[in-house]
């Protein structure tokens, strides 16, 4: 899909930026976007797992919701994650699945087994736990791919949102969290952001993942947006635990999709076209 935006700016390696010039733009490039990589994933492995966040993310899943994409998508074999969810009910306003579910999951005909959120009846700890050996018995069973090099599940395509702190999923900058190797799932009681009890994923499996998008809109998230993507290490105002800048996939593709508003920040040239940058 060629599109003009507002610029391009000097992506990482295995990485692309998007920045574009109003929602509705946004969401038809991310519909069209997650559409190509579902229909990849099914004709690869006849399943398409995808983890989803919270935030403002479920309002640029819209377009999904309509034609084409309600009818041609093979929804029946799409299974739905979260990579993060706070630890209240699924009624509660708060809840991510919540959000979701009237946002989008709703509107489409996804299979009510292929939804998997987390026990809302549980303590956080335990709901981490039930979550992670979910995602376990999936990834035996192959419904979600397994990563060559550390044996972690591989999503096909985990979307997140980023805080303006540059936090992703629930993962806050120098939370001890951030340092976990073995665990998929874990839990933080002391989140910055109410409510304070939530489940993450936690970076390995971020990192293992096929497909990612980070969505980050508004002046808010200029300085984070910066940050996580400079190539700058020497710079001491960088925070290399921002967690957003930790989303370094093994064996994997990252894009950005931002608003000129959270790409602001960012040294691009103005005349620039938009591209597909492809490495």
């Amino acid at each position: 899909m060629e599109r003009e935006a507002s610029a391009t700016y000097e992506p990482k390696r295995n990485s692309e930026i998007r920045v574009f010039e109003s929602p509705d733009e946004m969401s038809t490039d991310l519909a069209e976007y997650i559409s190509q990589i579902s229909e990849i994933s099914v004709k690869e492995r006849g399943y398409f797992a995808i983890a989803l966040s919270g935030g403002p993310l479920v309002s640029f899943l819209g377009k999904l919701c309509e034609a084409p994409y309600n009818k041609t998508l093979d929804w029946s074999k799409w299974y739905i994650f979260w990579s993060d969810e706070r630890a209240v009910a699924k009624n509660h306003v708060e809840s991510n699945y919540k959000l979701t579910k009237e946002g989008f999951l709703s509107k489409v005909p996804v299979l009510n087994g292929h939804v998997y959120s987390i026990n809302d009846n549980a303590t956080v700890e335990d709901a981490a736990t039930d979550y992670e050996f979910v995602i376990r018995q999936l990834v035996k069973a192959r419904t979600i791919g397994v990563s060559e090099s550390n044996d972690c599940p591989k999503f096909d395509l985990i979307l997140l949102d980023m805080g303006s702190d540059g936090h992703v999923a629930s993962l806050f900058p120098n939370h001890p969290a951030l340092e976990l190797k073995d665990d998929w799932v874990t839990y933080i009681t002391d989140s910055p952001e109410l409510p304070p009890e939530r489940i993450t994923f936690t970076l390995p499996v971020i990192n293992s993942a096929s497909n990612i998008a980070i969505l980050a809109t508004g002046n808010d998230k200029a300085k984070a947006v910066q940050l996580a993507i400079s190539d700058s290490t020497e710079d001491p105002d960088t925070p290399l635990s921002l967690p957003a800048r930790m989303v370094q996939l093994t064996d994997g593709k990252l894009i950005w999709f931002l608003d000129k508003s959270a790409a602001s920040s960012l040294e691009i040239k103005d005349d620039a076209p938009f591209e597909h940058h492809e490495y």
